[in-house]
């Protein structure tokens, strides 16, 4: 449910407010907008909820929400969320891309293709520390070391840093050496790691599960959008389907489907959804012509000797390259 406060009301009028709400053992989140102040009532309401809060001073409308994600939903937020990143803006105008290594290997990799990805464009510099592998024998990462080589890289471009948190109990560490926290989708129903992530004051970006519904999806993203951090973006990842010729089938359609339902920022995934790094560009462009505000992108200077997913990873040069078209149809688009 959410009570949309009347353009002419006072401080008090929200205070008391969101008071009533309380009351009724209730949390609120108050998103001020350009046009008018919405108070988010988050937890089980009582039936006759809405008749009371109607008849409260300087409320113009109370709205039940029917749909389960709340905070998530674009009715509670009818402008669009922008995340800010450090001086990025994720959700703006320009889309955003994320480039850089599925995994940190060393510190003249990580540091070299940083360079590489600023010098072409990317906005923000990914990088795993600890991988989420099918196989228990695959290269899992290296940990905290990988952490500090992603802050090395960053002390040498200034990039901000995304990379994925696998436990609760690596959330604080994490968040020291990076700039945003990223869900895979093997953890978007790891609701503990949901919570965690709900108590920072940093973005969090929540990947797609392999086989989730748009409402699932949203659902952990209200997870933790109902702990307090309400800097959320979303990851179009890939989904599983009955091909095989690509790692995963992007569903395109998400985008729109997402920006209709939910305001925050929606970013596209070709390299994971791919898994063919000549794949990536077409599909990277079809995501942006789709609306999507960034993408995630990986990038390696040597692919063939990668530790992880070489297969899908542009070399420099093609990054390079992928940026150049990205740019010509964000410029159509806005035209």
């Amino acid at each position: 449910m959410i009570v949309v406060m009347a353009k002419d009301s006072t401080a008090d009028n929200l205070r008391q407010v969101e008071q009533r709400i309380a009351a009724h053992g209730l949390r609120t989140q108050v998103n001020r907008g350009v046009e008018r102040i919405v108070v988010g009532v988050v937890g089980a309401i009582p039936p006759d909820l809405k008749d009371e809060m109607e008849l409260q001073p300087g409320v113009a409308e109370v709205i039940r929400i029917t749909k389960p994600y709340k905070l998530a939903s674009i009715e509670f937020h009818p402008e669009r969320s922008v995340v800010m990143v450090g001086d990025v803006m994720v959700g703006g105008p320009e889309p955003v891309v994320m480039a850089g290594p599925c995994s940190v290997e060393d510190e003249e990799q990580m540091v070299s293709t940083a360079r590489a990805v600023k010098a072409a464009g990317a906005g923000i510099l990914r990088g795993g520390a600890y991988k989420p592998r099918t196989s228990p024998y695959s290269f899992r990462g290296m940990g905290l070391d990988g952490l500090k080589l992603l802050k090395l890289a960053q002390q040498e471009t200034g990039m901000p840093i995304i990379t994925e948190v696998m436990t609760p109990g690596d959330v604080d560490t994490v968040a020291q050496y990076s700039d945003v926290l990223q869900i895979g989708a093997r953890n978007m129903q790891n609701y503990n790691l949901l919570d965690a992530v709900g108590e920072i004051d940093k973005p969090v970006m929540v990947k797609r599960g392999l086989s989730a519904s748009y409402e699932e999806w949203l659902l952990a993203a209200e997870y933790v959008m109902a702990g307090g951090n309400t800097k959320v973006m979303l990851c179009e990842r890939g989904i599983r389907a009955f091909e095989h010729y690509t790692r995963f089938t992007m569903d395109v359609a998400a985008i729109p489907v997402i920006k209709r339902l939910s305001h925050l920022p929606i970013i596209a995934d070709p390299s994971h959804s791919t898994g063919k790094w000549h794949l990536v560009t077409p599909v990277a462009l079809a995501a942006i012509a789709a609306g999507a505000h960034g993408l995630l992108i990986e990038v390696h200077p040597n692919p063939d000797i990668a530790k992880c997913d070489g297969p899908q990873s542009l070399t420099f040069e093609n990054f390079s390259k992928l940026m150049d078209q990205v740019r010509a149809v964000s410029a159509a688009l806005a035209q």
